[in-house]
């Protein structure tokens, strides 16, 4: 029997270090952990379950699937005309969007986010946005509440208010969490209290973050996770939780963060989950390939196989076909049906099908895992090539392991 997200959640407030790096597949609970995180630390609940909009005390900031859902479009469906982007106000993006504002950090956002994607597309906030007092009394609030989009078309001529991709959507919403991490950072570094420009995160302890970015090629992943990093060295007294499904990600933070606690999340067959401690990056600490081949087993052996498994034997084959030196993936597919394959991984693993929102897979499927993952584990390169370097991986890991007990 593991624990629950609360008790994992109480488990990393006892850690108290500076950085507890999480990794975990998707469908864990990355994204409840943050909210059990959230609420241990600063839970604003009235009796009615209402979160109550406090004035001050931010103790924790996060970010994940909840932090995109307070961004939603307004597509002007009546004109078609004046699609803008709205900005939810809560009790933490009220504070935020003013503290931005009153700080001009719209052009920060802007340049992060034209880096991420393209200087073509240029975002525009509002200034301001009326609301209601206690009274039900109109009242003006000096923040970003609304965000326009133009996209230059040549000859010095643009189209405004336009729609971006739910790519560019995430990396926005990023950048604005970023810019404002930035900013607080700095913030907080200043030791005299009366000498910040506000005090509404003079409270602040945590900042957890959730798989920042899905949409990025390899090369921006690595710029983020490096940047992230340096602004977590810059800063001080604020202890950072950051949880994501990409490899990748989690081993440039692994490499540039010194001082760190990593774990791997799993989700047991009860329900319940296991925070386990892991030293090294994701090949030498948990010999990634193989936690991919154990999960798709457990899968097929429980009949509990889903959509995001064609995921991870898709992640599996490139892993292989990456250290074998192939230069494509579907190399290693059967060469009698190597077309019908490729496609039927390609499809669902980006969730590209008709029926993307049934996760329940058919039963044909089911036996294309199956037997795709036995084609390539009874390899003769799987055997003799694969198997070696996970012995030797797990021999460093012990050597790592033991040398850190030592000091």
């Amino acid at each position: 029997m593991g624990k629950t997200l609360d008790e994992i959640a109480e488990e990393l407030r006892g850690a108290n270090k500076k950085v507890q790096l999480i990794y975990a597949f998707n469908g864990t609970g990355k994204t409840r952990l943050s909210r059990k995180f959230r609420l241990l630390i600063d839970p604003k609940i009235t009796e009615e379950g209402q979160e109550e909009q406090e004035t001050s005390g931010i103790k924790v900031m996060y970010y994940n699937a909840f932090t995109e859902d307070l961004f939603y479009w307004d597509n002007d469906l009546d004109a078609d005309t004046e699609r803008k982007l709205i900005i939810r106000p809560n009790n933490f993006t009220g504070f935020a969007l003013k503290f931005l504002k009153d700080q001009g950090l719209d052009n920060n956002i802007v340049k992060n986010f034209q880096h991420f994607t393209s200087d073509s597309v240029t975002p525009f906030f509002n200034e301001e946005y009326t609301t209601q007092d206690k009274n039900g009394d109109d009242i003006v609030i000096k923040a970003y509440s609304e965000v326009t989009f133009s996209v230059a078309s040549g000859d010095d001529q643009s189209e405004n208010n336009i729609k971006i991709s739910k790519g560019e959507e995430s990396n926005f919403i990023w950048c604005v969490y970023y810019s404002l991490i930035e900013q607080v950072v700095e913030l907080l570094n200043i030791p005299e209290l009366q000498d910040r420009a506000t005090d509404i995160f003079n409270d602040l302890e945590y900042v957890f973050i959730d798989d920042p970015i899905s949409s990025l090629d390899e090369n921006h992943l690595i710029e983020l996770a490096v940047n992230l990093a340096e602004l977590i060295k810059k800063s001080n007294g604020i202890k950072f939780i950051i949880s994501t499904h990409n490899p990748l990600f989690y081993n440039v933070l692994y490499n540039e963060l010194g001082s760190k606690v990593c774990y791997m999340l799993n989700k047991l067959e009860d329900g319940t989950f296991d925070l386990a401690e892991k030293k090294g990056d994701s090949n030498k600490s948990f010999s990634y390939h193989l936690y991919l081949k154990e999960t798709i087993e457990e899968a097929i052996k429980t009949e509990s196989i889903e959509k995001y498994h064609f995921m991870l034997l898709r992640n599996l084959y490139e892993k292989t076909a990456n250290f074998l030196g192939y230069k494509k993936w579907s190399d290693l597919l059967p060469e009698d049906r190597q077309l019908y394959y490729n496609r039927i991984i390609q499809f669902t693993s980006h969730s590209t099908l008709s029926n993307e929102a049934v996760s329940e897979p058919s039963n044909p499927e089911k036996q294309t895992v199956r037997l795709l993952l036995e084609h390539l584990v009874n390899s003769k390169y799987w055997k003799e090539e694969i198997a070696v370097e996970s012995v030797s991986a797990t021999e460093e890991a012990s050597t790592i392991a033991t040398e850190n007990e030592a000091i």
